[in-house]
């Protein structure tokens, strides 16, 4: 018999606590559809950020600088639109200038593409695209680094 007071008092306790939060989750329920429905009553100045989002500058897609395309970092010559409109709709322009390949090997890579990759016929442009890339983006001879010369090499001791 002496547990049913305190067992009455824990559940009492416990009742309070979730009247509390009970309270509390519609105090800011409530406010947060006020905020939805009626948002100028809060202190978010909406003007300023409409003004705001009107004023970023809108980067022209086509604007080339420098002699290259600004957009994909490609660089301005005959056939760059092509290689625009038809190689970064599926990936970034740095895969394309990364694979520097002769005109056998970007044919062999276009119909990899086509087999495997789900690409479209190119028709005329495949051989812009091509011409484009061996001129802008042709093989280099060397490797990534040159190979170490006179190094001093050294003993590890423990």
């Amino acid at each position: 018999m002496e547990r049913e007071p305190s067992f009455r008092e824990q559940v009492n306790t416990i009742y309070r606590l979730l009247s509390v939060v009970f309270i509390l989750c519609v105090l800011t329920g409530g406010g947060l559809i006020l905020l939805v429905l009626k948002p100028s009553s809060s202190n978010v100045d909406i003007a300023a950020y409409e003004d705001l989002i009107e004023q970023q500058e809108v980067v022209d897609d086509n604007l080339i600088e420098n002699g290259v395309h600004v957009r994909t970092g490609l660089v301005e010559a005959e056939g760059l639109m092509e290689v625009v409109n038809n190689c970064t709709t599926c990936h970034s322009a740095k895969l394309v200038i990364q694979n520097r390949m002769n005109t056998e090997r970007w044919n062999a890579t276009i119909r990899w593409m086509q087999e495997t990759q789900n690409l479209w016929d190119l028709g005329k442009n495949q051989e812009i695209i091509v011409n484009y890339l061996v001129t802008n983006y042709p093989p280099k001879q060397k490797g990534r680094r040159e190979i170490l010369t006179d190094i001093e090499w050294y003993e590890l001791t423990d």
